[in-house]
């Protein structure tokens, strides 16, 4: 029978090649679409492939140390591993924040009636704008979490007291100092912030779709209401993106404060927070894939070839 950090490491290897493969394979097709379909291309898939790429770097540097650890590997990162994997596991997790937020906003100026004041004035500057989002993110991120840099060292022993974050094999340099607690208050303020962004575009998007939908019905036109336009379908989607988002965010908020604070730091506590940490980024790009057409079409194909070979194994 195996052990319970046996079960753990095989939950987790799995959960890493789910959100390796999810992602690559969406980044693959934004890729041959650049390059081979170009009438597919949008401005907002430039968006998604800097999510799928930060959702990737996430899972690697947040999942790998976890499964070594669940294996029973010691020793697996030194001093300067720790700083690395922390600083770009942090950073790519940041990013995550910024970009889905980046997405809602994008999307709910794309819906916006063309006749708005404000959807005349940011429309014609959206790629200008959203590139600046970008790059502001990346500018953010790396200037709140230089600070890990020298905050962070290796494991000594096992098992620590005092406030610091949750890691197999990392740890503060100096638990209960107070900077901790000024970082942590940063951080927070950072998501909450994107948090705070994501949920009012949410909001503005129910708010778009309800309208439509009841002025749908006001015309009584079936195909208004069962045939969705690709901008309304898309909406869905990303509502979808940022619901998952959130909810995730907030429950892996909750446990990973409590791991801060904890005074004893408990092993299977790390691994459902490495677990509930990358749930967004092993979920993210199979919501993105109902629109893709790329993607779509590739799956449309695959199912007429297996259903030609299934019919003609029968008939041979």
């Amino acid at each position: 029978m195996l052990s319970s950090d046996t079960t753990l490491g095989i939950l987790l290897i799995s959960q890493l090649c789910v959100g390796l493969i999810g992602n690559s394979s969406l980044f693959v097709s934004y890729i041959y679409s650049f390059f081979l379909r170009p009438h597919f291309k949008k401005l907002i898939d430039l968006v998604f492939m800097h999510l799928t790429v930060v959702n990737t770097l996430t899972l690697i540097f947040m999942l790998i140390p976890n499964i070594m650890s669940c294996f029973g590997v010691p020793n697996f990162l030194d001093d300067v591993g720790c700083k690395a994997v922390l600083f770009v596991f942090r950073v790519t997790r940041g990013l995550s924040i910024c970009t889905t937020s980046i997405v809602s906003t994008f999307q709910v100026i794309t819906i916006t009636p063309i006749n708005s004041k404000c959807a005349k004035w940011l429309k014609p500057k959206l790629s200008t704008w959203t590139f600046l989002s970008l790059f502001c993110s990346w500018l953010i991120n790396l200037s709140i979490y230089a600070y890990m840099i020298k905050m962070v060292i290796a494991k000594a022993n096992c098992t620590h007291a005092g406030n610091g974050y949750l890691h197999p094999y990392c740890q503060n340099r100096r638990f209960g100092n107070h900077n901790s607690g000024s970082f942590l208050s940063v951080i927070l303020v950072h998501d909450l912030l994107f948090v705070a962004i994501m949920m009012w575009t949410s909001l503005s998007m129910l708010t778009f779709l309800y309208r439509h939908r009841k002025r749908a019905q006001h015309l009584h036109s079936p195909s208004l209401s069962s045939l969705p336009s690709p901008e309304h379908k898309a909406t869905r989607s990303i509502l979808s993106l940022v619901s998952c988002f959130v909810f995730i965010y907030w429950v892996n908020n909750s446990i990973a404060l409590y791991g801060f604070y904890t005074q004893t730091k408990l092993a299977r506590l790390e691994g459902i927070n490495a677990i509930l940490t990358t749930c967004y980024p092993t979920i993210c790009p199979f919501l993105l894939m109902k629109n893709n057409k790329i993607i779509l079409k590739f799956a449309s194909s695959s199912s007429v070839l297996r259903m030609t070979c299934f019919q003609s194994a029968l008939h041979g």
